[in-house]
């Protein structure tokens, strides 16, 4: 046999390299899934995609989840969890509202950067709890999805916000498209760009990644710990702070009840995605894709006439599938390791 045929398995060319992971990855097992979704769908009724409203409602359903499941994934790199996020959405919706009715003639950004701050600080509060309470995140979160939603049932108790209440400029941003694309859509877009490339290039990103893959190597070897779980906590508040905002203006109505259970959605839509549960992969894109993924199927299933009942049972089965899926390829992989360490 000749060197150059040893040698040839090793020839791979960047771009066939490039190809070989693209294929491998979840992201674009996800993004063919999401197609083939999209087709029986269509196939069903051609105006779920090709009609004004069907494309539309197609970019802007998932919006808000998207935004969500970005912060859900940052924290979930860490080895934490944030059960807040839908009760953190629930309190900036509905103050949206009230500091137009209190306020009028506030400016839209204003509101907008209150909403965002206010998220962060009650992801702030989570993060604190966490990091210098020793205290497992999902019990925190837990405790403070109760009290967060505990305090928009006591602010708003059975009133309402109306499209009425709150002044056209704003709530055309839910309905504002530029080249056919959703406003929030793009929003939400420029949200997952900025926080994908954070996690992906900046030293505070990738210090998130080492420490959700090992928390204690992670203080051993001297990485600020306590910064970046808190960190991850503030950046899950400001989005759902945001996402809370968009809510106001992409409904136009908002109750104490707004985003109740989107947390568990949020979440799902990350595992889904191939954020690992214990932390330290994964990426935000899958987080995105996962929401999509979810938001067209709820779209979807009601469509071809399957019970509400089976449509979670679907998106349940879907979130179990992945978290197996993850401890399968985990195994696999330390498998692996441990071989090649024994061959050395």
């Amino acid at each position: 046999m000749s060197t150059d045929t040893l040698a040839q398995p090793g020839r791979l060319s960047g771009a066939q390299r490039t190809v070989r992971n693209l294929l491998a990855s979840r992201e674009v097992a996800i993004v063919i899934v999401i197609i083939a979704v999209i087709a029986v769908a269509t196939a069903v009724n051609q105006s779920f995609l090709f009609s004004g409203q069907g494309w539309r409602d197609l970019l802007l359903t998932p919006s808000l989840m998207m935004v969500l499941a970005v912060g859900s994934a940052v924290v979930i790199i860490t080895r934490n969890v944030d059960l807040s996020v839908g009760s953190t959405l629930a309190i900036t919706a509905y103050m949206t509202g009230r500091l137009f009715i209190d306020f009028p003639g506030i400016p839209v950004a204003a509101v907008v950067l209150i909403g965002v701050l206010v998220g962060a600080v009650l992801g702030l509060i989570n993060g604190l709890l966490v990091a210098f309470g020793k205290v497992p995140a999902l019990v925190v979160t837990l405790g403070t999805m109760y009290i967060y939603r505990g305090i928009v049932l006591t602010w708003a108790g059975s009133e309402r916000i109306n499209a009425s209440d709150m002044p056209g400029e704003f709530l055309r941003l839910g309905t504002m498209q530029i080249a056919s694309i959703p406003l929030l859509t793009i929003i939400a877009v420029v949200v997952l760009i900025g926080v994908g490339y954070y996690l992906a290039t900046a030293r505070g990103g990738r210090e998130m990644y080492a420490i959700g893959s090992d928390p204690e190597a992670a203080t051993l070897y001297g990485l600020p710990v306590t910064k970046r779980v808190i960190g991850a906590f503030i950046v899950s508040g400001a989005l759902a702070g945001l996402a809370g905002v968009m809510y106001a203006a992409r409904y136009g109505t908002v109750s104490a009840s707004a985003g109740t259970a989107w947390e568990l959605e949020a979440i799902g839509a990350a595992v889904i995605g191939g954020v690992a549960i214990f932390g330290g992969s994964g990426t935000v894109w899958g987080a995105a894709f996962g929401a999509i993924l979810l938001m067209t199927i709820n779209r979807t299933l009601p469509m071809i006439g399957v019970p509400d009942f089976w449509q979670r049972a679907v998106v349940g089965a879907m979130i179990i599938g992945a978290i197996v899926l993850d401890r399968y390829l985990a195994v696999r992989q330390s498998r692996r390791l441990q071989e090649a360490r024994d061959e050395e």
